[in-house]
């Protein structure tokens, strides 16, 4: 049973593990000319076969989202979209240049910022030139976030011809005194319209994000959020945890005042979970909901399920390349960031150069962490292996032992399962076998786990 007191305990900050080891913890020692041999390396390794998949970041947004913590720019300026294509086509014929092939692609997804920003026609240019010199995989799966207040019929008829056929949209909440807080306005009229048009277009997937915690929140506004939601029926659902950072988001400190307690959020969750599983959503993953016939529940039964920086999917691809200002490529050997800034991730790239600003060559128990907390998140199970048992410390196996007296997860010889009441845990059960954030002495910034 979840207790208040479990809840005090154990809502600290804790990474999202979006990777391992986790981006504040990088040792940096990733230049240019280790990039083009890792890359090099792994493709031969891993892409010739199973593909690899894109990420494209595109950050440029109209108005701020308060609660976001995404890389962007705020403009209305729209003579931005062609300076910053060619130097993401630049960036692309970089990669090609090292795979001296066409590389399959096993996906695509385009993040930002708000990539609905862009006009279709540019969307087109940019995804043309990349899907041209690329072979496609049969199983590829391409996907977008979308604003429904600028996601028109035309972007997604544009993506659809280039073979798109899910959509993400940024919900947020439904109610308006929340999202005036959050500076997302976006009536359910034109939510239902994007959806509706998206469904007629041919998109076999329709994922909303909502968020919890956030400012003005009440179980009796979340009601009214998912009975809006549930109208419209998506295919999936990711309930994020709001993530309060004030200090890396200064705008977030003008709702401060009017943020749930930890015990309301916690509450809002639960509240939020039984609608879902009323709905007939089930829990995948970590803050991930889908109904039963989608391909991610699938996925999820036969334990398959993949997670990488865009999010959970069924392409097993090893290898996610990173476009864009802020983008992350994870080439299993090695991670790399590019430059946030978009001025300089331009500047760079025009000079012919990678626009890598921290990076992080896996050593050998990298590898074995990575993969044991990739199952732990994705499949709520994995298999505890000698060298990680051998590298846990006297105060991580305390940790372990309370987690499991308080029922959060079940040990048994070399398994571990994380319960049904731990999965709201899951990042701090994450966290005690992340021997490098445990042997960490500094501070880093993280949101709180609950």
């Amino acid at each position: 049973m979840i207790t208040s007191a479990l809840i005090q305990k154990y809502n600290t900050p804790a990474p999202r593990y979006t990777s391992y080891p986790t981006v504040p913890l990088w040792e940096n020692n990733v230049n240019s000319e280790d990039w083009n041999e890792l890359v090099t390396k792994s493709f031969s390794l891993y892409g010739k076969e199973e593909g690899i998949t894109l990420y494209i970041h595109l950050p440029f947004c109209e108005s701020l989202c308060t609660y976001c913590g995404c890389n962007k720019r705020i403009t209305k300026n729209h003579a931005v979209e062609d300076p910053y294509i060619d130097a993401v086509l630049h960036e692309w014929n970089n990669y090609l240049k090292l795979f001296g092939e066409k590389p399959k692609l096993a996906g695509i997804h385009l993040g930002g910022g708000t990539p609905t920003f862009f006009a279709p026609e540019s969307l087109n240019m940019l995804l043309s030139n990349i899907l041209d010199s690329s072979i496609v995989l049969e199983n590829a799966e391409f996907s977008f976030e979308g604003h429904p207040n600028n996601t028109t019929r035309d972007h997604l008829q544009v993506l659809a011809e280039l073979g798109f056929d899910r959509v993400s949209y940024g919900i947020q909440d439904f109610d308006e005194t929340v999202q005036k807080a959050i500076h997302r306005i976006q009536p359910f009229e034109k939510v239902k319209q994007a959806t509706e048009e998206a469904r007629q277009l041919g998109y076999s997937s329709v994922n909303f994000d909502l968020i919890y915690g956030l400012p003005y929140q009440t179980k009796m506004t979340l009601a009214d959020t998912f009975e809006k939601v549930v109208e419209l029926a998506p295919d999936r659902i990711a309930f994020y945890s709001y993530a309060h950072v004030p200090s890396s988001f200064p705008a977030q400190k003008s709702y401060e005042a009017h943020l749930p307690s930890e015990l309301e959020k916690r509450e809002l969750y639960e509240f939020g979970k039984q609608k879902l599983k009323a709905a007939e959503y089930v829990e995948i993953g970590m803050d991930h909901f889908s109904k039963k016939d989608d391909p991610l529940y699938l996925a999820y039964e036969k334990g398959t399920l993949h997670r990488n920086f865009m999010g959970f999917t069924t392409t097993p691809s090893k290898i996610l390349l990173g476009l864009g200002a802020s983008s992350i490529s994870d080439i299993y050997l090695a991670y790399a960031q590019n430059e946030k800034s978009i001025d300089s991730y331009q500047s760079v790239i025009a000079k012919g150069d990678w626009a890598i600003t921290k990076g992080h060559l896996m050593t050998a128990e990298d590898l074995i962490i990575r993969d044991f907390i990739l199952d732990l998140i994705c499949n709520h199970r994995a298999v505890i292996s000698r060298d990680i048992w051998d590298a846990l410390g006297e105060s991580q196996l305390d940790q372990l032992g309370e987690m499991q007296a308080e029922k959060l997860v079940d040990l048994d010889g070399n398994q571990i399962q994380v319960t049904q009441d731990g999965v709201l845990f899951i990042r701090q059960i994450c966290k005690v076998f992340d021997n490098r954030l445990q042997n960490q002495k500094k501070e880093l910034v993280f949101s709180k786990a609950i």
